[in-house]
């Protein structure tokens, strides 16, 4: 019986310089990489989301899991023969227009690939046409607006908007989230769902795709 539980107390703890050499441990004795991601990196993802909401874990402890998951995955990549089979949908994220913060949309990005989804990164100070092509082109699933100020956060409500007038509203979920964001100021913008940190935003995206 292979024994997942050392990599995913690796990815857990941060241990990012004993990911690789646990992941090749475990593809010697003849594992799958896609049951290694979803045994060891899927699930330890999961079990620092939820630590990070509940207080135990902060900022430090979450950048260093990311590392550890990114290191392992590096070397399971190549190996997948189809790389579906991992995912649970795709998602399409950035920080919104004027807004160059990217800490907090670069984790919510690590957990979600983490955990299972095919994430797209617009960078920062991406614009509501970016977005909107985006959406066109990839036809995502859910698309992830990120405003760390108060003086972007209202672009969350344009890019909406957009979606709205190029008729692709129907077509996405929106997940919102960022420092002076709430639930309340979400809902108001009109969007699916609010984000609070990266545990929060696998949660909510999981319930959105229905797994």
């Amino acid at each position: 019986m292979i024994d997942y539980s050392k990599l995913a107390n690796a990815v857990i703890l941060g241990e990012w310089k004993n990911t690789a050499g646990l992941t090749k441990e475990i593809c010697d004795t003849g594992a799958k990489p896609e049951d290694i991601i979803i045994n060891s990196l899927q699930y330890g993802m999961t079990v620092v989301g939820e630590k990070y909401s509940s207080g135990e874990y902060f900022l430090p402890d979450m950048l260093k899991a990311a590392r550890a998951m990114n290191t392992s995955l590096d070397i399971l990549k190549p190996m997948l023969e189809d790389d579906s089979v991992t995912k649970l949908g795709t998602v399409v994220i950035g920080t919104v227009k004027a807004d160059m913060h990217d800490i907090g949309k670069n984790i919510v990005t690590s957990f979600l690939r983490g955990v299972g989804f095919d994430v797209v990164d617009l960078g920062v100070d991406v614009s509501e046409d970016r977005f909107i092509e985006a959406v066109k082109t990839l036809k995502p699933q859910i698309i992830g607006l990120s405003a760390l100020l108060t003086t972007t956060m209202y672009e969350i409500g344009n890019v909406i908007k957009k979606l709205e007038s190029a008729g692709l509203r129907s077509q996405v979920k929106v997940v919102a989230g960022g420092a002076p964001v709430t639930e309340r100021f979400t809902q108001e913008m009109g969007a699916d769902a609010y984000a609070k940190d990266g545990g929060a935003a696998v949660k909510i995206c999981k319930e959105l795709v229905g797994r």
